[in-house]
């Protein structure tokens, strides 16, 4: 099939009317940006910015797969937190714990342990086969704590990630390989502490041979990846190549670092579970506490017993100044959050579901773009999914990171947005969850073809 390409000044005319709905239909979110004074941005994140139409949209609520602004719009909330909400909004178990956990049994954070925790490690280790636990706040956090440990029982001082990688606000992942091969930092990146390659080495998703080449060094203590790429679109595995990189972790000593965070989505036990994974270490956040703030990393049972043992010999304080552990970290409230939301919420049976409807969204996605002719592709993991401004679909961060097209976002997100449809602002990413309806997929079908249709008429 021939694609055909978009005639820019008529984007840029769809662009503008689009914008003017936008404001048109959000002066309340307007006004209280105008009186935001006293924040960095004038939002609580400065993420938080970057939304198309040039402000953001303010929430006033939000329940299960819908959310509602303070002008008093509902919307279809495929966005779902950008994963953090992956359980819907205020799900009722997760909901019920924390109330009991607030006023009836009391104590949010007491630094001491709950029933809940044991519970929480126990399902993660049923789920995702690793033996040992323990708790952060946010993925970030467990990534952060996660590479010490790695380093501490390599003794080896960096780390292999793809380049246009995603693990939170790590310092060492904000990598791109520099004309040499080299790690340099990523264009924008805040105030790095040290020069990127003196802690990490980069190369593309889904090439075996560079992966090789990085780990013949002999100084990677672990790789740290997703099981496929996501925040850069959805870069998905090439056949073979995550049993490939599993064999040259063994072979070269480097420990296998899942990050699960997003790929969550490709089942109940993540892509760990799904493609069969083996890793040495396994980190998640964001889901798993159903819009409290909860993380986990879980170590293999060689690795948790080097971890103590070198404890114990005291060349490791894993209490004090370790750097793998805060005050809040491991609290009673986000235990019994995550306790509710993985027993309760996010079960097989919901995943099943999800999974379903992704199905229904990818295909009525994918026959949109084929009837148009345009040259974009969608790639599906389980119950997420993104459509890409490029055809074929990219199969490395670069090659997606080139594919971006501004001009495109602010239009497809204002055109969705201005019909009752919310996706991710940051990307095009759709999540499905347990709230998800098959009306709200057909919905978004329809419009996204109605959207697709007039961008090429």
């Amino acid at each position: 099939m021939d694609r055909i390409a978009i005639d820019r000044t008529r984007l840029a005319a769809l662009i503008e009317r689009e914008r003017q709905t936008y404001a048109a239909r959000h002066p309340e979110s307007q006004r209280q940006l105008s009186q935001a004074n006293h924040l960095l941005g004038g939002v609580p994140m400065t993420w938080m910015r970057k939304w198309s139409g040039g402000f953001p949209m303010y929430m006033s609520g939000a329940r299960g797969s819908s959310v509602t602004c303070v002008d008093g719009h509902e919307y279809i909330d495929f966005a779902l937190g950008d994963t953090g909400a992956m359980a819907g909004h205020t799900p009722p178990a997760t909901i019920d714990a924390v109330v009991q956990r607030i006023s009836q049994a009391g104590g949010i954070t007491t630094m001491l342990p709950t029933d809940d925790a044991e519970v929480v490690a126990a399902e993660l280790s049923r789920r995702f086969g690793l033996p040992r636990w323990s708790f952060t706040l946010t993925a970030t956090d467990a990534n952060r704590w996660a590479l010490r440990i790695a380093r501490l029982v390599t003794g080896r001082p960096k780390v292999l990630v793809f380049a246009y990688c995603y693990h939170g606000s790590v310092d060492e992942t904000f990598a791109v390989p520099g004309a040499d091969g080299q790690a340099v930092s990523r264009k924008g990146n805040v105030a790095p502490p040290v020069p990127l390659h003196q802690t990490t080495r980069v190369c593309e998703f889904n090439d075996i041979d560079a992966v090789q080449r990085e780990l013949a060094h002999g100084d990677v203590a672990a790789v740290l990846f997703e099981p496929a790429m996501t925040n850069i679109g959805i870069v998905l595995p090439q056949p073979g190549f995550l049993d490939h990189l599993q064999q040259a972790c063994a072979a070269a000593g480097s420990l296998l670092m899942v990050d699960e965070t997003h790929t969550i989505s490709a089942g109940p036990a993540g892509a760990t579970g799904a493609w069969g994974l083996r890793p040495d270490i396994l980190v998640i956040g964001k889901s798993i506490g159903g819009g409290i703030p909860s993380g986990a990393y879980g170590l293999s049972a060689d690795i948790a017993e080097r971890v103590t043992s070198m404890a114990e010999q005291g060349n490791a304080d894993i209490i004090d100044v370790g750097g793998v552990g805060g005050t809040l970290a491991g609290n009673a409230l986000s235990t019994a959050a995550m306790r509710a939301t993985l027993t309760q919420v996010l079960t097989e049976d919901a995943f099943t579901r999800m999974i379903a409807l992704c199905d229904k969204y990818t295909a009525g996605v994918q026959a949109a773009i084929d009837a148009a002719r345009l040259p974009w592709s969608i790639s599906q993991l389980g119950a997420r999914a993104e459509y890409r401004f490029a055809y074929p679909a990219p199969v490395n961060g670069s090659a997606s990171a080139a594919a971006a097209d501004d001009e495109l976002d602010e239009f497809v997100h204002l055109w969705l947005l201005n019909r009752g449809v919310l996706i991710t602002p940051f990307h095009n990413m759709a999540l499905m969850g347990p709230d998800t309806t098959a009306a709200q997929v057909t919905r978004h079908t329809e419009l996204f073809t109605e959207m697709t249709a007039e961008l090429v008429s």
